[in-house]
């Protein structure tokens, strides 16, 4: 046995004082006392595992002493050395002291080396279970820490002012985010795929009243139409073959939070039936239930499909299609609004570098125009991958580089040629000055007339582009309406 745990034998008989240290000194640290106020004593000197007391001692008995000994030292184990003849006080005991075991007199020595031993592994596992319990709160706390330091950092990159794109397209769409947020009005995004459809839905709800709440995000084509009811809705016990059990759905766990639909056009008749309770009655039926649920829950679904094309062929319910589109925002492609395209390579290199823990000096000017001129089927998604791949590949502190994209985009480099600068005259002051004018007209371009980025862009600031601005004559409206 480990001599860590100390016993504390307090008897007034030297005789068993000694018995009990021969017994025990090989396998404990033994203290013992002759007297209740000497055992207190060494109660509050040392740790003590296990103390075990006799009952009938002078001037304090045993059920005093143990009941004093909990107070100093609460989770020692106690153990009362009794007679038959003591049964009321080991009862008292038990109900004062809190003994963990009486131990009748005479004890065999083999029956108390259990009972002791007994009594260390509990003290043992009842300290490994506060310690178990100490890590476990601490952990829960550091969760805790970094789910409110990570809803902290969403919340901030969902900031209707730091979403990006400065396009005339998308500052009409933020426009029309601003005044819905705030209301329990059911919205309808459109758009192809992977045009941002779940971030602004994100967005939404992270700007609205409902954000301390649950958001949570349903692709509707993902799941069987039985299954997507029962996750949704919930179920009651033997609704369906495997339904062993009630089961609470997706929208009761989200009462007063957002649920997310997407892919919504390719859902059944009858999800869309349980759907449009949902809109107008705000309730809900589980699979196989009789009655219905109060939910309160702000729904925004999502599809890329023509939803006017599927209610005029019967695969998409007409009255919920004009439930869901009280207020549509049609989100267009990435080839639409290529102004965007260099601030959300700027975002995604930031994104992709810190991930990683990688430098990425930016990206060089054909690159950019490179991406610029690709038409991006894949829309957001399929830039955000290629410039995680971009950044993967990039060497430490250097530019990214045309030639780490993917092949889809090297076969466009011959399409794309980049031309330098070159001046109509060989006059050093006019070339320099028509090289600057250039240069000027092309950052404005690039970033839509946004003066300040477009500073960024040349490495200058802010006031000395004004400057050149105005040294050149330069319409900055004409940049912006492009």
């Amino acid at each position: 046995m480990d001599k860590q745990e100390s016993l504390l034998a307090v008897d007034d008989q030297t005789q068993i004082l000694n018995t009990l240290s021969r017994m025990f000194k090989t396998r404990y640290q033994v203290f013992t006392a002759s007297s209740g106020e000497k055992g207190l004593q060494i109660l509050k000197e040392h740790n003590i595992a296990v103390i075990i007391s006799d009952q009938r001692m002078p001037e304090m008995d045993g059920v005093t002493f143990l009941s004093k000994a909990m107070e100093i030292q609460p989770k020692a184990i106690r153990l009362l050395i009794t007679g038959y003849s003591d049964i009321d006080a080991t009862i008292e005991a038990v109900n004062q002291a809190k003994i963990f075991q009486y131990i009748a007199k005479p004890f065999e020595p083999d029956e108390l080396i259990q009972i002791i031993d007994t009594a260390i592994h509990h003290y043992r596992l009842q300290r490994e279970n506060e310690t178990l319990q100490a890590r476990l709160q601490e952990a829960n706390r550091k969760l805790n820490r970094e789910k409110n330091e990570l809803q902290k950092q969403v919340e901030q990159e969902l900031k209707l002012d730091n979403l990006i794109g400065h396009s005339a397209e998308m500052l009409r769409i933020f426009k029309m985010i601003k005044k819905v947020v705030k209301t329990p009005t059911t919205v309808l995004l459109l758009g192809e795929t992977g045009t941002g459809k779940e971030l602004l839905a994100r967005a939404i709800h992270y700007n609205s009243n409902r954000k301390n709440n649950i958001f949570v995000v349903q692709n509707c084509a993902a799941v069987p139409d039985t299954l997507l009811q029962s996750e949704l809705f919930g179920h009651v016990k033997g609704a369906f073959t495997g339904a062993v059990t009630d089961k609470k759905g997706v929208f009761e766990h989200a009462h007063k939070g957002t649920i997310f639909l997407d892919e919504i056009g390719d859902t059944s008749s009858s999800f869309q039936l349980g759907l449009l309770r949902v809109l107008q009655e705000g309730s809900i039926k589980p699979l196989g239930s009789l009655s219905e649920k109060v939910v309160d829950v702000r729904v925004i679904a999502a599809t890329n499909q023509n939803l006017e094309k599927a209610v005029t062929e019967g695969r998409f319910r007409e009255d919920l299609y004009y439930r869901l589109s009280v207020f549509p925002i049609h989100i267009p492609p990435l080839r639409e609004r290529r102004e965007d395209i260099p601030d959300l390579v700027e975002f995604f290199l930031k994104k992709y570098a810190t991930r990683i823990g990688k430098s990425v000096k930016g990206v060089d000017d054909q690159t950019i125009q490179v991406l610029m001129e690709y038409p991006f089927p894949g829309n957001i998604r399929e830039l955000e991958n290629e410039m995680e791949r971009a950044v993967t590949l990039a060497e430490e502190n250097q530019l990214i580089t045309s030639d780490l994209l993917s092949s889809r985009f090297k076969n466009r480099i011959t399409e794309v040629p980049f031309e330098p600068v070159r001046p109509s005259s060989f006059n050093l002051k006019e070339a320099v000055s028509e090289l600057e004018e250039k240069l000027i007209k092309d950052a404005l371009d690039k970033t839509g007339g946004n003066i300040l980025r477009a500073a960024a862009r040349l490495g200058i600031s802010r006031v000395g582009l004004h400057k050149m601005i105005k040294r050149h004559n330069i319409n900055v409206t004409v940049f912006k309406h492009r």
